[in-house]
């Protein structure tokens, strides 16, 4: 069973700065969840910076506690979650460093155990989709937290793969249920009037923070829910989704973003789904000047995400 250390062993401060102080291992014999980072940012169109945020988010994980008391639930003793360390990218070679994530994060999907990954840019669910697939045969649902659509074909009109195409490149392979792929958060300009139906061809349900403003989190994670039932679904939050209000530290910030209060809120109907993995990317501390808010916000959101696994673990026995 793994679980931080506790008050009475030492100051949150001090030790290594793994996950929320988690035992560090790569052995998946007991785990059923692990959290990993991933520290690319080399298919980015802005502001790079990403590659820092596993750093940032493990720094900042150590004020996260073991109990959740809105979920009811250990979610590190559930899940006997262990931090299993990063997976080393090949800087300025984009096809090997997706190489070397498929193949790490294979046999994780392969044994069962959920990955809580922390990016790295939003280029890397592409790869960690590939190895859902590779090692399960089945592709999954996904519900897609951000500011923009990730649908577009190709950037500086030949760049098929970077973080704003992963979307459709999954997609078009096959690692997408048809039917079953669902935005929430989208606000940013777009290029072209056409990108709507575009991004409609793949995109079942895409709600913008105006439909979050009218309807609210419970109405769309009903519909969410009620839509992809017991389908696995893969949860991709790209810290973008937040207004820069409380997430600056991010490479491409919209205005006009959710709060980090509504966001927990929709993470924490994520019980309700068969959730088989979630990341948290495009955290870039370098512009994260207001007391790491940027960081520390993402590490809450991988701990309600851990936190929403365990509880329909729990529930479900």
């Amino acid at each position: 069973m793994t679980d931080p250390q506790g008050l009475g062993r030492s100051p949150r401060f001090a030790q290594i700065a793994s996950f929320a102080r988690l035992p560090q291992s790569q052995d998946l014999s007991a785990a059923k969840g692990v959290f990993l980072g991933i520290p690319w940012d080399d298919a980015t169109s802005f502001r790079s910076g990403a590659r820092e945020g596993p750093s940032a988010i493990r720094n900042n994980s150590r004020l996260v506690r073991s109990y959740n008391m809105f979920a009811k639930v250990y979610p590190f003793r559930v899940l006997n979650i262990v931090d299993w360390g990063d997976i080393d990218p090949v800087p300025g070679f984009l096809e090997d460093t997706f190489q070397r994530i498929e193949a790490g994060l294979t046999p994780i999907f392969k044994a069962g155990v959920v990955p809580f990954v922390a990016g790295g840019d939003h280029s890397i669910t592409l790869p960690i989709l590939r190895a859902q697939k590779a090692a399960t045969g089945k592709s999954v649902s996904l519900l897609h937290f951000d500011a923009h659509f990730d649908t577009w074909e190709a950037y500086w009109q030949t760049k098929r793969y970077t973080h704003g195409t992963w979307v459709k490149r999954a997609y078009e392979e096959g690692l997408l249920t048809k039917g079953n792929v669902f935005q929430v958060g989208i606000r940013s300009p777009l290029y072209d009037a056409q990108d709507v139906p575009n991004n409609a061809a793949i995109v079942h349900r895409t709600y913008t923070t105006e439909d979050v403003d009218a309807n609210g989190y419970a109405p769309i994670m009903d519909q969410v829910v009620s839509e992809i039932r017991d389908d696995p679904v893969y949860v991709s939050l790209d810290i973008d989704v937040l207004d820069p209000a409380f997430a600056p530290g991010t490479g491409t910030p919209e205005p006009g973003g959710l709060s980090s209060r509504e966001l927990i809120h929709f993470l924490r109907e994520l019980y309700r789904l068969s959730v088989v993995g979630f990341d948290v990317v495009e955290v870039a501390p370098q512009y994260d000047h207001m007391g790491q808010v940027t960081a520390l916000t993402a590490a809450n959101a991988l701990f309600e995400g851990m936190s929403a696994v365990a509880r329909r673990r729990s529930t479900s026995r």
